[in-house]
């Protein structure tokens, strides 16, 4: 099955890109595209044919928490690149806050050399920053990272929010060249609200409770104050997961991307969910920032549809389920979603919310295009070869038997969806073929376009 120094014809299939579908052949040689169009068959290699099926730009999820090094009982970049292979995501970048914290260059370069080794998907990684690291992240030349992002160290210590530090955020935004990538809750809002539920409630505060104790006033302040800072300084900013839909205002669609300064996201599970699925679920749906209103839901699928909301991601972050499954106050905030996203966006494809040009465009082209990655991200002649076939006539059920977290559960188990990723290359590797992995490959860092 390993395709890098072979071919593969995939003949007659419907190729998602650019903002079009139409009927091709796909030559992959050496790893690369050769070829789309016309093909005719007097190729040696493998040939697969794609009647029928979609071809999708293979995903690039810009973030997920793949737990390594130092909280590999929930995750690891084997495990979680794997599941996320299944779903069709050949490409994502991972956030700082394993442990240790990444802090330094020499924390960053060793998570480089873990995943070269251990990753089937494509990788790349955030350079933490805090109050501790901000002179050195200022003093490098951070030009040349992904982006810096302070995402999931508030778990570390209270207060290392940016969005908690005008003063750290504002040197920070004066002196950063990369995109700043920043959680935009108010943890002073949010523990004024958990001091009122807990004199009601004591420790038992109701999972209902998790979007008004994180609420949409602490997300509001924050992302505002962050983004008139960015404006003042004309500072790279990025609005990880946004949740509510009154903070989609506060973001443009009159320019396009590449010309942007201050973008956002929306991960699938806020365009899943919404606050009537906590009766049903409970703490298995708690995140931060939380899962809020139907109203909520409907503004950020309407702003992703507007362009004011940039890419999807999954903030993809594995739990065991036993520390998910505690009172309020202890259970642990995220979930594990990377094998998944894309069926979950079909499944709105099939209900007529969004088309699949759209959600190829938001989580392929426009993450490739918001971190500069090289050569990814669409399906064109000279890239590379990272691509996913989908059956849209496909229907299955999200079991324990079918999951690949090393978590072992999802919040989405006993959902039938009605799509299904049937290959996934990466680098031009047939990594996956209906339910089977070929391993031999590993996959390579994601590389940055050159500024001019």
């Amino acid at each position: 099955m390993n395709q890098h120094n072979t071919s593969t014809l995939i003949k007659n299939i419907n190729i998602v890109n650019e903002g079009k579908i139409i009927i091709a052949d796909v030559l992959i040689e050496n790893g690369v595209i050769q070829k789309i169009g016309k093909i005719h068959d007097g190729n040696k290699g493998h040939a697969i044919d794609g009647t029928g099926k979609y071809l999708l730009p293979g995903i690039i999820d810009a973030q997920v928490h793949f737990r390594e090094p130092g909280l590999t009982h929930k995750g690891d970049l084997y495990s979680e690149s794997k599941a996320a292979i299944a779903g069709g995501v050949t490409s994502f970048i991972d956030m700082p806050n394993t442990i240790p914290n990444v802090l330094t260059l020499e924390l960053l370069q060793e998570k480089y050399t873990i995943a070269a080794e251990q990753s089937l998907a494509n990788f790349g990684f955030f350079l933490g920053v805090n109050g501790e690291n901000l002179d050195e992240v200022i003093q490098l030349d951070n030009s040349k990272l992904l982006g810096v992002s302070d995402d999931g160290l508030y778990f570390t210590k209270k207060r290392n929010l940016l969005a908690d530090n005008p003063l750290i955020m504002e040197k920070l935004f004066a002196n950063c060249k990369t995109i700043i990538a920043i959680h935009a809750e108010k943890e002073q809002i949010v523990e004024a609200n958990e001091h009122v539920f807990r004199e009601k409630y004591g420790e038992n505060v109701p999972i209902e409770f998790h979007p008004l104790i994180r609420s949409e006033e602490a997300c509001y302040e924050a992302t505002k104050e962050a983004i008139e800072l960015a404006n003042k300084y004309k500072a790279r900013l990025h609005i990880l997961h946004l949740s509510t839909a009154k903070e989609t205002a506060l973001f443009r669609n009159d320019i396009p991307i590449a010309q942007k300064n201050i973008t956002t996201e929306v991960t699938v599970q806020h365009l899943w969910f919404s606050d009537k699925d906590y009766h049903r679920l409970g703490t298995l749906i708690k995140w931060n920032p939380a899962i809020k209103t139907q109203k909520d839901q409907m503004g950020l699928l309407k702003a992703l549809l507007d362009d004011r909301i940039d890419i999807i991601t999954t903030d993809h972050a594995p739990h065991l389920l036993e520390e998910k499954e505690q009172p309020y106050f202890q259970s642990m905030s995220g979930g594990p979603m990377v094998q998944h996203s894309l069926n979950i966006m079909l499944e709105l494809y099939k209900q007529g919310l969004i088309s699949l040009e759209k959600i190829v465009e938001k989580m392929c082209h426009n993450p490739a295009i918001l971190y500069r990655i090289k050569n990814r991200g669409f399906i064109r002649e000279g890239y590379f070869a990272d691509l996913a076939i989908v059956d849209l006539d496909a229907s299955w059920v999200v079991s324990k038997e079918n999951i690949l977290y090393k978590c072992a559960w999802s919040p989405l188990e006993g959902m039938r969806f009605h799509s299904r990723v049937t290959h996934s290359f990466v680098n031009g590797n047939l990594v996956y073929e209906n339910g089977v992995f070929n391993e031999e490959e590993r996959g390579e860092a994601l590389t940055m376009i050159d500024k001019d």
